[in-house]
């Protein structure tokens, strides 16, 4: 099934290749960039769907709500240069994938609830939240040098072992195995 859905990607992107490349005029050498772009878009599309799907499948597996934004999660984190499976690790850490958050607050990953209080910010939903958490990473976190969970934690989180759970998430995302019928129904 993976195969076919890797034609299906190919032929997609070679139809939008072959469409939207712009005029060269004869004086001009046409540059071979084309192909090359071609053949990166693949591997990045491929690589972007692989991930989308393991950890929409890990979501479920989890009964997240948060797995319907899988996309929206991988895409965010692509777009800020983040690891794409923090910001799902820590709403795993936080309010274990989503389940324990603030009535009607969206808010799986404690974000502004600061210690002694039952609540923080709510979000408008679940993409809304996801956008607001990993520009706050990147802005608060990132760019000021606290690019992993070990150097996030005493700013983010009162807990000590808030980094070691963090880490768990991460590494059991990234070593989660989909079973077939999982793989199956996010290709239909």
């Amino acid at each position: 099934m993976k195969q076919i859905w890797n034609t299906v990607i190919v032929i997609a992107l070679t139809v939008a290749a072959l469409t939207s490349r712009t005029p060269v005029m004869a004086a001009e050498k046409e540059a071979g960039a084309t192909a090359t772009l071609s053949a990166t878009s693949f591997r990045e599309l491929n690589s972007l769907d692989d991930r989308v799907t393991k950890l929409e499948s890990y979501l479920e597996a989890k009964n997240s709500p948060l797995a319907g934004t899988a996309a929206h999660l991988v895409g965010e984190a692509d777009r800020l240069g983040l690891d794409w499976r923090l910001v799902p690790a820590i709403a795993g850490t936080e309010s274990y994938f989503g389940q324990h958050i603030p009535q009607n607050s969206y808010n799986a990953w404690g974000w502004a609830i600061f210690t002694g209080m039952q609540d923080g910010k709510h979000f408008d939903g679940w993409e809304d939240g996801v956008t607001i958490v990993s520009e706050g990473l990147k802005k608060n976190y990132v760019n000021r040098g606290l690019e992993t969970p070990e150097t996030m934690g005493p700013v983010y989180a009162a807990d000590p072992s808030w980094a070691w759970k963090v880490n768990h998430f991460i590494e059991d995302i990234e070593n989660f195995k989909p079973n077939k019928t999982d793989q199956l129904a996010v290709l239909l």
